[in-house]
């Protein structure tokens, strides 16, 4: 295969930044067998870069979320998605699927497998024959059961260095976590006492990457995923990745120089695949993370928003949200935020805090207490503990015990529309489908708090519940679809249009998507609160018209100079 002179020696100039000269001579033959290796399997690859579009909407979903006695896990995630989602989602993230020990799958035995609980490869590429799927690839660490740890303490050369080790604990007080476990556990490797870092728990081994076989053997990884036609990798805990004492050891320079040589390898041979950062810090390191906008990541997990959305609702005002989003702009046509309000994880905390007060920190830490969930907390200085996450259920979240029903869904829908509102890519976790309460059955099962947000879902279970018309689950499932459905057929939500927000009043969200070519515009108007809303703004000098309207949503015409909005209510006005 020929490569081109310029792309390796960009590629070349990053690995000297990165490793030296020494090094790199004998790494850049090592990284062109790789691409010469993956090439031979991507003859069909499209020459020209696509991106996304107001259709690309994702899923995300445990590979077990949705369970039966009678098939293997991902053969019944296939069949709810072909029976209930086939013209809903296109992209799927389905989260570690491979052989693990711990952490829900994030403590990886084996990259390149499938854990066999769940099914195997020629599952996934009947997804992947349907949907575009996301992976994951957990960069950071890597199972204590993992042969390549086991390897190392036994002391093989080739596992040399794999890992950071140390003879007695250094000083870490520097480093920033999420965890209160001790930063450093002790080890016996090949008969000697060692201290090897382990950000996240002693069962997930931090890799080394300052070694640079460390990066050669996940580059290998990274394209046997892109050469399995994935269509995006999720970069997990990416901001820890390189380690220097006496610093933070998050977010440091070298991370995003390892980020751009990762992207300058996939692109060269597979530039339609797309790389997802997942970074749950203050707002604007997270933005550092598109790079220049072509040379890093192209979305990144927006993780200011769920923790805005509740403080929204709690105090029934969008001000600190609307000024937020004021702030943010497009970086490139090839750079788009993963809009989410659930996941698998809890709720960030650190990502609002310079954007809220402390005071209206602990007023939302507050409500989620109330309401059934649980708050998980990290060490700062001199002892003290602040709120790092919050673990509840969405649903859980925004529903109140005094209202009713149909209250607590319309309330529910309301913070959904927001994510299929903004700039960006919508991504649904599959609990917000169906206003899956708090487990609180899997958190005393399992000991974690994030288990409270993790129910595991048996398919005939489901099937009955979808079919019951009366239900919760069926009435914001049918709501959610129809939403999703109806997003997709307006270009104006294109992930790259533009975003103008517009002041009406504290207790409505509202703003105006434009589709990229300006073609397409639509107001979107969210109630935020449980009264009433009139608006005595005229909407004709936002819209800068005088014809007549529909709101998309209600399937009706409306009269833009008399309008109220009904409590919970969301709309998107388009021009007839």
């Amino acid at each position: 295969m020929d490569i081109s002179l310029n792309n390796i020696s960009s590629i070349k100039n990053k690995c000297t930044l990165l490793y030296g000269k020494k090094k790199t001579d004998r790494l850049i033959p090592e990284i062109k067998r790789l691409l010469k290796k993956y090439s031979v399997k991507n003859m069909a690859q499209p020459k020209e870069k696509m991106f996304l579009n107001e259709k690309d909407v994702i899923l995300i979903v445990y590979g077990d979320s949705i369970q039966s006695s009678q098939k293997k896990p991902l053969k019944v995630l296939f069949d709810f998605i072909r029976q209930y989602l086939e013209e809903t989602f296109n992209t799927l993230h389905i989260l570690p699927f491979y052989p693990y020990s711990s952490d829900n799958g994030f403590s990886v035995i084996d990259y390149k497998k499938v854990n066999p609980c769940l099914g195997t490869w020629r599952d996934i590429d009947a997804i992947i024959q349907e949907e575009k799927l996301m992976i994951d690839l957990v960069a950071n660490h890597i199972s204590a059961k993992s042969p390549w740890f086991k390897e190392y303490l036994k002391g093989n050369p080739l596992y040399e260095n794999y890992f950071l080790s140390f003879d007695e604990k250094p000083d870490a007080t520097s480093v920033v976590r999420a965890r209160e476990h001790p930063l450093f556990t002790k080890f016996i490797k090949n008969g000697k006492e060692v201290y090897l870092w382990t950000t996240f728990s002693n069962d997930q081994i931090d890799l080394n990457f300052c070694n640079e076989k460390v990066l050669l053997s996940m580059i290998d990884i990274i394209l046997f995923y892109c050469s399995k036609k994935v269509s995006m990798i999720r970069l997990d805990a990416i901001g820890h990745i390189w380690k220097k004492l006496n610093t933070s050891c998050i977010n440091l320079k070298k991370v995003h120089d390892i980020i751009q040589l990762i992207r300058m390898i996939v692109d060269e041979i597979y530039p339609n695949v797309l790389l997802v950062t997942e970074t749950n810090v203050p707002c604007t390191k997270n933005l550092c993370y598109f790079g220049n906008g072509f040379n890093e990541a192209q979305l990144i997990y927006h993780f200011s928003i769920p923790f805005l959305v509740l403080h929204t609702f709690y105090t029934a005002n969008s001000l600190r949200l609307m000024n937020y989003l004021c702030s943010l702009d497009n970086l490139s046509e090839r750079t788009a935020f993963l809009n989410i309000l659930a996941t698998h994880d809890g709720i960030g905390v650190v990502p609002v805090k310079n954007i809220l007060s402390d005071n209206e920190i602990i007023n939302v830490v507050n409500h989620v207490v109330n309401r059934g969930g649980y708050i998980s907390y990290k060490m700062v200085k001199n002892g003290i503990k602040k709120p790092y996450e919050l673990n509840i259920t969405y649903y859980s979240a925004m529903a109140d015990a005094q209202n009713s029903m149909e209250t607590n869904i319309n309330k529910f829908i309301a913070s959904q529309v927001i994510i299929l509102s903004l700039k960006g890519v919508p991504g649904i976790y599959v609990h917000s489908l169906f206003g899956t309460e708090n487990d609180h059955i899997g958190v005393k099962k399992t000991g974690e708090n994030r288990a409270i947000n993790r129910k595991k879902w048996s398919f005939e279970n489901l099937q009955e519940i979808l079919s019951d018309k009366k239900s919760k689950e069926y009435k914001i499932f049918n709501k959610y679809k129809r939403l999703i459905n109806k997003r997709k057929a307006e270009i104006a939500f294109h992930p790259n249009g533009k975003q103008r927000v517009v002041f009406i009043k504290k207790e409505i969200i509202s703003l105006i998507r434009i589709s990229p070519d300006g073609k397409g515009k639509i107001l979107v108007l969210i109630n935020v609160t449980g009264i009433p809303q009139k608006i005595h703004h005229s909407l004709d000098s936002i819209l800068h018209s005088k014809k007549r309207y529909t709101d998309i949503i209600a399937e009706k015409s409306i009269n833009i100079t008399k309008m109220t909005l009904e409590p919970y209510q969301a709309m998107w006005i388009k021009m007839i």
